[in-house]
C-alpha cells in the first residue's frame, strides 16, 4: 500500500470519505514488544481529534503505574480545565474496577475479567465513548474468562461510529478474522536476551 493507496476499492456503494470514516477493529498481537504502547499511541491521536476515550486494562497488576495512564489521565484534565482535545477514562483490573467495590483482599481475576468485559458491552451499546483501549484483552479470552464468540459477535455488532483496539499476546482466530486492522509485533532483539531488565521511561 504505497504512499496510502489502497490496493483495491471494493464495490460497496460508498464514497471515499463514507469508507474512511468506519469504526475500526483494531488487534495488536505477537510475541515483540510495543502492542500497548502502539495502542495508547493511537489514543493519543484520539484525543487530538477530540474523541472520549477509555481505556480497560485486563491483567496487568493495579500497582503498575505505566507512564501511558499518568500522561493520558493528563490530558483528560487538560481538556476538563480547558476543553482542548477530549475526556480520557481510566479502568485498571485488579482496582475493583471503578464502578464496583468488592469486599475483602481476595482477588478473583476471571471474576474481575468478566466484570470488566460486561462493562464495555454497556459503553458500547451506550456508545459512550469513541476510541477504546482493551489493553492486555487477549488473555481473558485465551483463558476462557470470557467467551469468544460472545466478544466477537459484540465488537462487529457495536453501534456508531466507535473504534476498539484490542492487545495482548496469541489474539483469538475469530478475533483476528473480525479485525480490520492486525498488527503483530515480532522479536527480533531484545534487552532481556542480554539479562537487562525493563526500566522506567521503556517499558513503563
Amino acid at each position: 500500500m504505497p504512499q496510502g493507496k489502497v490496493e483495491q476499492v471494493p464495490d460497496d456503494g460508498l464514497t471515499t470519505r463514507e469508507r474512511r470514516r468506519q469504526p475500526l477493529l483494531a488487534v495488536h498481537t505477537g510475541i515483540g514488544k510495543g502492542k500497548s504502547t502502539a495502542a495508547f499511541g493511537m489514543a493519543l491521536r484520539a484525543w487530538n481529534a477530540g474523541w472520549p476515550i477509555v481505556v480497560f486494562q485486563f491483567v496487568k497488576s493495579p500497582k503498575w503505574r505505566v507512564g501511558e495512564e499518568t500522561a493520558l489521565k493528563a490530558l483528560g484534565a487538560h481538556h476538563a480545565a480547558t476543553g482542548v482535545g477530549a475526556p480520557v477514562t481510566w479502568h485498571k483490573m485488579g482496582e475493583g474496577w471503578s464502578w464496583l467495590a468488592r469486599p475483602g483482599d481476595e482477588r478473583d481475576h476471571a471474576a474481575e475479567a468478566a466484570e470488566g468485559w460486561a462493562q464495555v458491552r454497556r459503553d458500547l451499546a451506550d456508545e459512550r465513548y469513541r476510541f477504546y483501549v482493551l489493553d492486555e484483552f487477549t488473555y481473558p479470552m485465551k483463558w476462557g474468562w470470557v467467551d469468544v464468540a460472545e466478544v466477537v459477535a459484540t465488537l462487529r455488532a457495536r453501534p456508531g461510529n466507535q473504534h476498539v483496539v484490542v492487545t495482548g499476546r496469541d489474539a483469538a482466530p475469530a478475533l483476528v478474522e473480525a479485525a480490520d486492522l492486525v498488527t503483530e509485533m515480532s522479536k527480533v532483539k531484545h534487552p532481556m536476551d542480554a539479562g537487562r531488565k525493563g526500566q522506567q521511561g521503556i517499558e513503563w
